[in-house]
């Protein structure tokens, strides 16, 4: 591969260069050929290290751009679900007023048929009642009349005879 024998002239230009004095063990190096080097390891770059720099750029991409969907996902389920709970919740006390109504409805509805029925027993009683009295003076005033009728001896009204067959 050409990229390992550019890797093999670096390194031996490197252990070929001269100390330089009083520098503290530093050498002097051909920076064109360096720079030439360098140059020349950029341009024969395999394709898959090039591939391999976009990939991980990609990836840096896709990770903030998936973190950013996530989060959004997140924040739309959070929101999906309050709002679920808050209708639940209306619900919930919508249908316990129902109920409460309903309950109500019942024990008034429970209270007038009772009133009616007290008042239409009560009216019922009273009718019979006078009736009743009624009956009872109706059958002493008939008593009379028969008693008053056998006195005289006269037939009883006509009312009280069968009808004559024709």
């Amino acid at each position: 591969m050409k990229l390992d024998m550019l890797i093999d002239e670096l390194q031996e230009i490197v252990d070929t260069s001269s100390k330089v004095p009083f520098l503290g063990g530093r050498k002097a190096v051909n920076i064109e050929r360096l720079q030439e080097i360098v140059d020349e390891m950029r341009t024969n770059m395999p394709q898959e290290v090039r591939q391999a720099k976009n990939i991980a750029a990609d990836r840096s991409n896709i990770l903030a751009k998936s973190k950013q969907e996530a989060e959004t996902i997140v924040q739309q389920a959070e929101e999906r679900a309050k709002g679920m709970v808050e209708r639940s919740e209306i619900t919930r006390q919508a249908q316990m007023r129902a109920a409460e109504i309903i309950q109500k409805a019942n024990e008034e509805a429970n209270a007038i048929k009772k009133a009616a029925s007290d008042y239409v027993d009560d009216i019922m009683r009273k009718a019979e009642s006078s009736l009743s009295s009624n009956l009872a003076s109706l059958k002493k005033t008939r008593q009379s009349f028969k008693a008053l009728q056998a006195k005289k001896g006269t037939p009883p009204p006509r009312a009280a005879r069968k009808p004559a067959e024709d």
